[in-house]
């Protein structure tokens, strides 16, 4: 790089865990970041002046790393938060989720609703997610005002849904939707998200992946999330949901497979053959009692595994934080055995392997030569963060959303010292609490 080169933005005075293959640490560490994208890491020697900038951010001593990435979100759901909890999967969709969906669920609530989901991502450090749902160009109006990346997957149902009251047109809606968003802005990437192999017949599922394969884009799927579904597919198909999944050439490279609880050693290598990705939502599974996914069975067989926080009515946060800590325990006291999911994993997958699962491998998710600039900062000057011997443990362990001072979105920062600068949190609370008050109303 050039001397007399100057930055857009950079970055100095903090320990910078790149994430990189080798995992490298830059311990007082510098980021460059120039049109959007890294262009230098180096050691910020004592007393040495940062490089040249149109803009500097001194860390603080805090970390700096990838921002974090959310494999699966139903970003809208943020307006049902609390609305139906300590419920099974079935009775939380059929006796609440779904007949509120059907009341409440409309443009301006989704667009709303989003702003809020994403509001709290940004505060605490997620710059990147995966969504699916109904009413996407809403969701995805919503993102693009935050300043966030995300993959946006257009929900399909074989069931009347919002925006889509004809069930047959389910594929035609969502095949509009990718053409409308495909280059309308390079952080958001169109996709199609099908329910479930429960709520979706054959030819809808595999109508869903013939249009993503044709559109390189990728194809979402909740399955194998409960017990019950294990046991209807057992009983109606004689195999399990991934094998039926399987068996309509649905698990290529290009499917995320979301939860997948209920899978035996078969089905793992049914998956890692076809190339598969799964999201791992452990606090959404723990709080439905879904089960506890098999990880470290995945990811031993080298299935990719992105952290998922799920919509806020089956989690109720989407702090990627808390579920990387509770990812890593909930693992450990499971098997029994304190190293597997380690911190360096966890971080992994709630970074640079979740990256990949979403189809952004290479793009985001890692501090290196090139890539994105998607950056956040940690604070660490305060007593639950004082020591710090081991960054990675500290992030997992010990960190909280609330630590999370600053987010950089391809190089633009999105919020300074703990505030958003791209949204009006005020306002957007405001008119959620109007949509609560009109939810709370209908309810029994």
């Amino acid at each position: 790089m050039a001397s007399d080169t100057v930055f857009d933005l950079v970055i100095h005075n903090g320990t910078i865990l790149t994430v990189n293959d080798d995992f490298d640490i830059v311990r007082q560490g510098t980021l460059c970041i120039q049109n959007g994208r890294i262009a230098a890491i180096s050691v910020h020697e004592p007393g040495e002046q940062p490089p040249p900038a149109k803009a500097t951010i001194d860390a603080g001593g805090g970390i700096v790393m990838p921002g974090l990435v959310n494999t699966h979100t139903h970003l809208p759901m943020s307006m049902f938060r609390g609305l139906a909890d300590d419920r099974p999967l079935m009775e939380w969709l059929k006796e609440t989720i779904f007949p509120a969906e059907a009341a409440h669920v409309h443009p301006e609530t989704v667009f709303r609703a989003t702003q809020l989901a994403c509001a709290e991502m940004i505060l605490s450090g997620t710059t990147t997610c995966c969504d699916g749902y109904f009413l996407e160009n809403s969701v995805a109006r919503a993102v693009q005002l935050s300043g966030m990346r995300a993959v946006l997957g257009q929900g399909v149902i074989d069931y009347p849904a919002p925006g889509v009251p004809d069930p047959a047109r389910n594929i035609a809606h969502a095949a509009r939707f990718v053409e409308t968003w495909r280059n309308a802005d390079p952080l958001i990437t169109p996709a199609v998200f099908c329910h479930s192999p429960y709520t979706c017949s054959r030819e809808t599922l595999t109508k869903a992946k013939a249009l993503a394969r044709s559109q390189g884009i990728l194809f979402q799927i909740h399955a194998a999330e409960t017990r019950t579904e294990r046991d209807l597919f057992l009983r109606e198909h004689g195999v399990t949901p991934i094998r039926y999944l399987d068996g309509l050439g649905l698990l290529d490279a290009g499917t995320l497979l979301v939860h997948a609880v209920w899978t035996d050693e078969t089905d793992i290598r049914r998956i890692s053959a076809g190339g598969a990705v799964i999201s791992h939502n452990p606090e959404s599974n723990m709080k439905l009692a879904s089960g506890i996914a098999p990880v470290e069975k995945f990811l031993a067989a080298g299935i990719p595994v992105g952290l998922g926080t799920d919509g806020c009515a089956s989690n109720n946060n989407l702090d990627l934080f808390q579920e990387m800590d509770t990812a890593a325990k909930l693992h450990k006291v499971n098997t029994l055995d304190p190293t597997v999911m380690d911190a360096r994993t966890v971080i992994r997958m709630a970074t640079a392997m979740g990256a990949r699962a979403i189809g952004l491998g290479g793009v985001v998710g890692t501090l290196e030569i090139g890539s994105q600039a998607d950056v956040i900062i940690i604070d660490t000057g305060k007593p639950h963060m004082t020591p710090l011997y081991h960054p990675a443990s500290q992030i997992v362990y010990t960190a909280k959303a609330s630590d999370v001072r600053t987010v950089v979105v391809a190089g633009k920062v999105i919020m300074a010292d703990g505030r958003i600068l791209t949204l009006d949190l005020a306002e957007i609370l405001a008119e959620v609490r109007k949509i609560a008050r009109r939810i709370n109303k209908r309810q029994p």
